[in-house]
């Protein structure tokens, strides 16, 4: 133990600056091994428990079943003593959702609260305590897709899949029974080798999305910046999704264990183990079988992502150190001077006075200069956007602090507010678990919308992170911060609280990456919310609950759909608020986690998310800026965001990197409309946007890793380059045919997936679209307000050559501001697309609903272009309402390329593309459009 200690201490604080002469593998591994060490070190080999008999069982009013646990014979007091009845309760909650709730049976204890996380709650205890039976064989359990199985003595229980009969988790095995006491809380699972494991995070994992066995996975909210590998980053998400190829088939679920206080889980490729150290064992088991399906079902559970207005999927520009208006103003003109897309402009905490909350530096940021900017930003289409934390500032003279305290919305210590340190220096945390804090929290935000009219706000710090540890005080007699040192250095008087269990708990998780008590550089654990309850237990909450708030602040505030970036987040945030995954480094390594985390995240049901683009700090070098805004600006959530003492990195900086801009960001303004869709489709079934590869191809082995690459919904691949001097990338290309999306006349068609070996000079981003897809795209522009006036086109992809086919494709459009993001509200229309080759003939057409608002705004289709064809002849048909609409011959191209260097390889591919232009076709109408293909004798 303490020799694992000195190594991640030495590691991380002493060897900081000198260990730079080291590869970065050669630290990953260390830090790994005294990550390892620790946590051996922690969990002693010796038994903990002897496990819990099923004593009794009976049906409960709600379809489910109730059974009670005894403990099996007083066990030792490792973590503390055995709760000695426990309470189990099991549903089949949908078809493919199912319940197992394990607490205490005689005492009530924390749980998520159920307002923050909307979900039925089991029976009562005492009602069901009346009448017990005892059961006499052990059974199983099973109306739906999960079959739940258990055993007497000792009690262990099984879940399975009906349909083939596969064990989706199985808590008997050769480790510890099931663990229950009051701070410290275990059961494992069997799983088998083959099985590839993604989520239980926020982590930034080196070795990609799938999780590695023997690599720690601490889940609790933590200010640690995301270079940091392998260690509790901001948000805490007890969720995974199990794949598994049985035979032919590849099947996937997910496990949640809905619990918020601090867990390590321990994956062990055959096993996982969650350590918990309090709260309750709520799991809930999603069915499946496809990737997409389990997002479905478990963001039906948790909450559908929120909808995200137009605006928020153009270029986002920030900086911490825009130290005065006239820099951001200068910021958006040189985007514009540059023909760079930009959106929305940020403003870190330079606009604020002293770092105050809903403050305004009125001498750097005067109000009447900034409102008439807003006015010419708006006026354009574009946003504004500014960050608040959380901690308010202990200032008398302060009304924001002064309207706190006449609330009595702060968190408690021993009946005080509990006083930390961050960027405004002595800090009181509001308790977004209080009702009154909550109204409070949105009072705050219309007085400061009524002062600046922001467009979102940006929730940072809200872990929460706090620059000291334990119970502080004001120093007497020097001022804090001072004028001199970094505001980041604790400046309070505090002592450290280790006189209770909630401080210093009997099982230690692996906090910060290291054994710290889960207090440290945040709220002291033993500091209480509202009714008392304790910050050990709702922690992990405090985003997620700040989040919720701000959320119905700007709601009721403007009217509109709310645009929320925080960076802390829990199982639901999605459902109120996007996010970024937080401060990295300008590295090519960090350039390659940013895939793994977003990939994640659209897991957990945040699917708006994007890393910062070029890095955080300390400064990237061109080629890296340049290779990062080709793969951000497709993150979905695409933002430059930069640290106050790193130089200058906005895209125009430098003429490449403003050329790779041009490049990259003009395909992504013109795939608005389909980048938009998939945000509904996120919206209304919890679709990621941006996915691994196996969600579309589960069948292939070689996506289960894949890390380097990720698809744009289900058809668009991004293969980026994700290493310095290279001009070209090793791509893997699942079986078909690709058209790359920057000349669709090269095209990559294989029987079998392999590895492709493509050119990538430095302005080159390498994307490609699937067969039997249809894209709808419009003409970019330099805003998505432009863009979003201009013609749309249709992308129509076939199997090269194919003589009989389908492909299909849709779009949805709609008044983006408003709060809903619906169909049947009169502001919003769906099209589904379709096409099929057959027979010689091609026909391409539409079903529309709710076609009022696509119709009322002009909306039309001036292009359709197909790929995949071998040729055509006669002529065109265009078909709209069942009436024949002549086109002109010359508004025909027919590109067959003949200069195309295929590089030796097979798999690449010249491909006919036909191209159809000139058209007027409503988008709120129904049309068909076909043609008879060319004979080949």
């Amino acid at each position: 133990m303490e020799s694992a200690l000195l190594l991640h201490y030495l590691l991380l604080n002493h060897f900081r600056w000198p260990l730079l002469r080291f590869s970065s593998q050669f630290l990953v591994s260390l830090l790994v091994l005294a990550s390892a060490l620790l946590c051996n070190a922690a969990d002693s080999s010796t038994k903990i428990g002897n496990g819990y008999r099923l004593i009794s069982i009976q049906d409960s009013p709600d379809g489910g079943f109730v059974g009670y646990l005894q403990v099996k014979q007083k066990n030792n007091n490792i973590y503390g003593p055995d709760i000695p009845l426990l309470q189990l309760y099991v549903k089949h909650e949908t078809d493919g959702r199912l319940r197992v709730h394990i607490t205490d049976a005689e005492k009530q204890r924390w749980e998520v609260p159920y307002n923050l996380l909307p979900r039925a709650k089991p029976p009562m205890i005492k009602f069901i305590a009346r009448s017990r039976k005892r059961p006499t064989v052990a059974t199983e359990y099973s109306n739906t897709e999960l079959i739940f199985s258990y055993t007497l003595d000792p009690f262990e229980f099984a879940v399975q899949r009906r349909s083939n009969r596969d064990t989706l988790f199985n808590s008997s095995g050769p480790f510890n029974s099931l663990v229950f006491k009051d701070q410290y809380l275990e059961i494992s699972t069997q799983l088998p080798k083959d099985a590839s494991l993604y989520g239980l995070g926020e982590n930034t994992q080196p070795s990609g999305i799938k999780l590695k066995p023997n690599e720690p996975y601490t889940l609790y909210a933590t200010d640690i910046s995301a270079y940091k590998l392998n260690t509790d980053l901001y948000g805490s998400h007890p969720v995974y999704m199990d794949l598994r190829n049985v035979g032919q088939e590849a099947k996937a679920h997910a496990v949640l264990l809905l619990n918020s206080n601090g867990m390590n889980v321990v994956y062990t490729g055959t096993s996982l183990t969650y350590k918990v150290i309090g709260g309750v064992l709520d799991f809930y088991f999603f069915s499946g079988p496809t990737p997409l399906a389990v997002v479905d079902q478990y963001t039906e559970f948790v909450g559908r992502p929120a909808a995200m207005p137009y605006w928020s999927l153009g270029f986002h520009q920030s900086r911490w150190g825009y130290r005065n208006l006239s820099v951001v103003e200068e910021t958006v003109e040189n985007y514009k001077k540059a023909q760079i897309p930009l959106d929305v402009i940020w403003n870190d905490d330079d606009t604020m006075d002293s770092y105050k909350d809903f403050s305004l530096n009125c001498v750097a940021y005067p109000r009447k200069k900034l409102l008439a900017f807003l006015n010419k930003l708006h006026s354009q289409g574009m946003k504004y956007i500014v960050l608040i934390d959380p901690g308010i500032n202990v200032n008398s003279t302060y009304d924001v602090y002064q309207r706190g305290m006449a609330n009595d919305v702060f968190i408690k210590y021993h009946g005080k507010p509990y006083l930390a340190q961050v960027w405004p220096g002595a800090v009181y945390f509001p308790d977004f678990l209080n009702p009154k804090t909550v109204s409070w929290w949105g009072d705050e935000i219309k007085k400061f919308h009524e002062l600046i009219p922001v467009d979102g706000l940006w929730l940072d710090m809200n872990e929460a992170s706090n620059f000291c540890s334990g119970l502080c005080t004001i120093p007497e007699g020097r001022k804090c911060p001072s004028e001199a040192g970094p505001r980041w250095e604790c400046c309070l008087d505090c002592r450290n609280i280790t006189n209770t269990r909630w401080d210093e708990p009997p099982y230690k998780i692996n906090a910060s990456g290291m054994v710290e008590a889960p207090g440290f550089k945040t709220i002291a654990t033993s500091a209480t919310h509202y009714n008392g309850v304790l910050e050990y237990n709702a922690h992990s909450l405090y985003g997620f609950s700040q989040a919720i708030a701000t959320h119905k602040a700007l709601e009721d505030i403007q009217g509109k759909r709310p645009f929320i970036l925080t960076r802390s987040t829990y199982v639901g945030s999605g459902r109120y608020a996007s996010h970024w995954t937080g401060d990295n480094k300008g590295t090519w390594e960090d350039l390659r986690y940013s895939i793994s985390t977003i990939l994640n995240f659209g897991i957990f049901g945040v699917p708006m998310v994007g890393s910062d683009i070029c890095g955080f700090y300390p400064a990237p070098t061109e080629e890296l800026c340049n290779r990062w805004i080709e793969l951000g600006a497709f993150y979905p959530f695409s933002r430059d965001h930069a640290n106050y003492f790193s130089p200058k990195q906005e895209l125009y900086q430098w003429e490449s990197v403003a050329k790779s801009a041009r490049n990259a960001l003009g395909l992504r303004y013109k795939l608005l409309p389909h980048l938009y869709t998939l945000t509904y489709e996120a919206h209304i079934s919890g679709a990621p946007i941006a996915r691994p590869l196996f969600f579309s191809f589960p069948q292939c082995t070689m996506c289960n890793g894949l890390s380097t690459q990720f698809l744009i919904g289900s058809s668009l691949m991004v293969s980026p380059v994700l290493e310095p001097n290279e001009t070209k990338v090793d791509a893997f290309f699942p079986p078909g045919t690709w058209y790359n999306m920057f000349d669709m006349s090269r095209s990559i068609v294989l029987e079998e997936g392999q590895y492709v070996s493509l050119d990538a000079p430095l302005h080159v981003i390498n994307v490609h679209v699937y067969q039997n897809a249809i894209i709808p795209m419009q003409q970019g522009g330099l805003t998505s307000k432009v863009a979003r006036k201009t013609p749309f086109s249709l992308v129509v992809t076939f199997p090269a050559g194919a003589t009989e086919s389908e492909a299909a494709g849709n779009l949805f459009v709609d008044e983006d501001e408003l709060p809903d993001m619906k169909l049947g509200n009169g502001f919003s229309t769906h099209v589904d697309f379709h096409a099929t080759i057959n027979k010689g003939r091609v026909k391409v057409w539409s079903d529309v609903e709710e076609p009022n608002f696509a119709l009322d705004r002009g909306l039309f289709i001036e292009k359709v272009i197909v790929l995949g064809l071998n040729g055509v002849e006669g002529t065109f048909g265009v078909e709209v309402d069942n009436v024949d609409v002549s086109v002109d011959a010359s508004s025909v191209d027919i590109t067959t390329p003949e200069n195309y260097d295929l590089n030796g390889n097979s798999a690449m591919r010249k491909s006919m593309m036909v191209e159809i232009k000139g058209l007027k076709l409503a988008v709120g109408k129904k049309f068909t459009l076909s043609w008879k293909m060319a004979n080949k004798n």
